[in-house]
């Protein structure tokens, strides 16, 4: 029976007449993943990176938001060709890849997620959720289309590449992670230092200059709104982790400190 895939992000930006808001889900579950879904926001990040990720638990959390209005994307530990092609193969959309500093970085990451010749995607269309088990009509050769390849600037010298990363055929958005950023720039711990946050600007501005999106992570809301206001158009501006510890800690505060 012939299946229709979701619009990528890709599509959904190129529409948008704001900044997209998104979750970061770190947690592993699909539950906290459901949960994230439902709120509201426009985009999910499922977390491969910093999450106690496997395959199986991703495929899990994809299943759990696949239900709500909200766009997933799946961040790969690494630019890696088997790793890739497994997420692609989940039937992810959307991937960012991280840790970007260079073009040619990002040419080998274009080529991971295309199949021959654009790239080196292994081809088995037939056993994975990708294509739904081929009931999606003409994956194989429209699969450029329903895949969508971000790549993440995390250091000073990607920054200064931006431009040229932004660029690059087959990558439809780049990324900024300013944690990793300003520990580069000698400034580790501080994500809103003057320095960083110029940094970030300055990476949108040559982003944006090709004619590619640019996203930032921004937890702290006066930050992601100068942000936004900067040249933005996809921010994460929270987790499901950071959600539930803070949280849980002003429970703490309220009823525990009160009685001391």
């Amino acid at each position: 029976m012939p299946f229709q895939l979701n619009p990528t992000f890709r599509e959904q930006l190129n529409q948008a007449e704001r900044t997209l808001y998104g979750g970061w889900v770190c947690s592993g579950s699909p539950v906290a993943a459901e949960i994230m879904a439902g709120a509201g926001l426009d985009w999910l990040l499922i977390d491969m990176e910093h999450a106690p990720n496997s395959l199986e638990s991703v495929l899990a959390q994809l299943h759990a938001v696949s239900g709500y209005p909200v766009t997933p994307m799946v961040r790969v530990p690494v630019g890696e060709t088997v790793i890739i092609k497994q997420v692609l193969d989940l039937g992810a959309q959307n991937i960012l890849v991280p840790m970007i500093s260079t073009a040619e970085q990002a040419r080998q990451v274009a080529a991971m997620a295309a199949y021959p010749p654009a790239g080196v995607r292994g081809v088995g269309s037939a056993l994975s959720r990708s294509a739904r088990w081929n009931r999606v009509p003409g994956y194989l050769q429209n699969a450029a289309e329903q895949v969508c390849v971000f790549v993440q600037i995390e250091t000073a010298e990607g920054v200064r590449n931006a431009a040229e990363i932004a660029a690059v055929e087959g990558i439809d958005g780049v990324f900024l992670g300013p944690s990793d950023l300003a520990a580069s720039m000698g400034h580790l711990g501080a994500q809103t230092h003057p320095e960083v946050v110029a940094a970030v600007k300055e990476a949108f501005t040559a982003i944006t200059s090709v004619g590619t999106p640019a996203g930032v992570n921004a937890f702290d809301s006066a930050t992601a709104r100068d942000y936004a206001a900067s040249g933005a158009s996809w921010i994460l501006v929270g987790a499901d982790v950071a959600l539930l510890a803070r949280g849980a800690e002003q429970l703490a505060t309220d009823f525990i400190s009160t009685e001391n």
